[in-house]
């Protein structure tokens, strides 16, 4: 099946009170828990601010995000789905629980990486 990113910039959360973080918090692991159920959950995290590094083809380091890079990830989900429309309502899910819109993009496919998380 299709796996799909769907996440959220940074700072998509800021307008939530300081007293509603532990809701957000329920809500949130709780579509965790609901896509683990299903059986579609592969992955999902959040990301510190502005903690990227830029790691070039010479191995050379920089602090990143890239220049280019107009927003930065703030958070992100990846679902194991048969459908887009599918990815969609759980990305609906997760945007009730985090308080924020997602954004949902198919990953590309690749036999060889899923043989390899098959064999665990």
């Amino acid at each position: 099946m299709p796996r799909y990113l769907i996440s959220f910039n940074e700072g998509a959360m800021d307008h939530i009170p300081d007293g509603d973080w532990g809701d957000v918090g329920k809500a949130s692991h709780a579509v965790i828990q609901e896509a683990a159920d299903a059986g579609v959950w592969v992955f999902a995290g959040g990301l510190e601010r502005q903690r990227a590094s830029i790691v070039g083809t010479d191995g050379m380091v920089t602090d990143g995000p890239f220049p280019e890079t107009k927003e930065v990830i703030g958070g992100f989900a990846v679902v194991d789905v048969a459908t887009r429309e599918e990815a969609l309502a759980w990305a609906a899910k997760i945007a009730a629980g985090c308080r924020c819109a997602q954004e949902v993009r198919e990953l590309m496919p690749d036999a060889q990486t899923d043989e390899l998380l098959r064999k665990g």
